[in-house]
This record gives structure tokens, sequence and C-alpha cells, in this order.
């Protein structure tokens, strides 16, 4: 059987925002209204799996080319240099779960736009882990957030507004309510306005799972994309709608997941963080 290509029009129709509005709530399809939009760019690239010693110089183009989209400039460069001074110090915040973990290769392109943008090697660190006691991230003046796209048992989906729980001692506490408080967290100071990216690597997503750190490559395909934007909410929602999208294709039918991703919606209700209505992405 071959494998249908997802295009924007497939985010938008009208079946699937049905089932969206159904699975994460009434907000994340709501009408448009006259209230601030988002930009997220989706990029992807047929040959990025085929060869793994291209990877990195395929996934380098891929990010440029997002980053130059999103900030709307013809040079990589310079959109770079829209997000990060040389003066700034940066953590970048991967994820590093062994089943599915940010691609070293994205971790690589990463670091050579910081480098290139005149940022000191010393003044940046790619961690996911130990943050409250790394020295770079603790007086960081900037933030990449850069994750792979995921089914997540406690909050439904994993993607960029979760991958900032290490940021916190008491993770385990913001594991109620469908982690629906996650986007509390991005309104601490250790990480509050330091955002400058959000990257989630949809290059091999995990669509479906059930329980605590599942992992099962039935549910994973080649989708060979990036997400990428500067509002983790929006990031998230188009993240969220293609796991679903590929759900119904899939199963023909849209599997429920352990909890709905309801914390999205939260993030921009709530702590306003950014949009989550794809009306308005």
């Amino acid at each position: 059987m071959e494998e249908k290509i997802f295009t924007r029009r497939d985010f938008l129709r009208g079946a699937a925002g049905a089932a969206v509005a159904a699975a994460l709530g009434s907000g994340i399809l709501g009408e448009a209204q006259a209230e601030p939009t988002a930009k997220v760019v989706l990029i992807r690239n047929a040959e990025v799996l085929a060869q793994p010693e291209k990877m990195p110089e395929i996934l380098q183009f891929m990010l440029d080319e997002a980053v130059k989209t999103l900030l709307g400039t013809d040079d990589s460069l310079e959109a770079w240099r829209k997000l990060i001074k040389s003066a700034d110090v940066v953590g970048v915040k991967s994820n590093e779960w062994g089943k599915l973990p940010t691609p070293k290769a994205l971790e690589g392109a990463i670091k050579r736009r910081l480098l290139d943008v005149g940022v000191a090697e010393e003044n940046m660190d790619i961690a996911d882990r130990g943050l409250l006691n790394n020295p770079i991230f603790l007086k960081a003046t900037a933030l990449v957030n850069v994750r792979p796209l995921r089914t997540h048992h406690w909050s439904g989906v994993g993607t960029c507004l979760k991958n900032y729980i290490q940021f916190v001692p008491n993770r385990s506490s913001y594991h109620d309510e469908a982690c629906s408080a996650l986007g509390k967290i991005w309104t601490y100071p250790i990480v509050q306005g330091k955002t400058r990216l959000n990257i989630l690597s949809a290059l091999t997503p995990q669509f479906y799972g059930r329980g605590a750190n599942f992992f099962d490559t039935r549910y994973v395909w080649p989708y060979k994309g990036l997400i990428v934007g500067t509002d983790p909410v929006s990031v998230d929602a188009v993240g969220a709608h293609l796991l679903q999208v590929k759900r119904i294709a899939f199963f023909g039918e849209d599997r429920a997941l352990d909890v709905p991703p309801s914390h999205i919606i939260m993030a921009d209700k709530k702590y306003h963080l950014g949009v989550s209505d794809l009306s308005r992405i």
C-alpha cells in the first residue's frame, strides 16, 4: 500500500479538524477571531533517512531553509542572527530518551549555526538532563528547544512544551491532570522569555502508544520532516495534529491516546504562551 503524503491541506481538512477538536478540546480548532496568529514551518526531505552519512548535510539544509522561511530572509546566517546574538549564552535543550532521541545530526546542525553567528563554544551546551546543575543553562540568555515528536503516556504527546520538564526539580508533580500545568514551567525565570527557536524532529515520529515508556516500531513512520517555529504552542499543535491524522490513516479511526494533550490548549488559554488554534497558525 502506498504511503499517503500529508500536506498542509490535510492538516486543515474538515473531517480531520473535527476529530482534532474532539481529541484536544474545542479550543484548538475554534473559530478564527481577531487574535494573534503564529507561523510554523514544516519542511520535509525525501532523502534525509536514505543514507546515514548524508544526514548531517541534509538536516543542515532543512533546518536552514526552515529558519529562513520562518524569519523571512534569503540568507540562513542572517536568519540565525535574528534569533541569536554572538554575546548570548545558549542552552540547547535536547532529548535523550533512548528509544527515540533527538538525532545527533540535528544537534550538530544547530551547534554549527550557533558557532557561525559567533557564539563562543564555551558559552553553549547541548543537554537534556541535569539542567538545574548545568552552569550554561543556569546563566543562559537564549535557549533552543529541540526534541522528537512522539506520543507520551502522561501528556498525550511528547512535544516542545513537555521538553522543558527537566527545568523543574519536582517533575512528577506536573503529571497530574494530563500534565495540564506544563505551560507554567515556561513562566519560571530560568526559561521565561529565553526560547528563540522550537524544533520538533518529525523524521520518524511515533504516532501511537499506550503506557509509560511505550515504543513499538509498528507505530513509527518515516515522515522525514522538521516542524519549526518561535511559538512552542503552535509548533506543538501542528505536531499533535500530524500524529492524529496519521492514526486515522493507519487504523481507519482515531485511536485514543492515554490522555488528550490538553496541556497545549492550557499553554495558550491559561499561560498565554502562544496560539493553539490551527486556523490561526
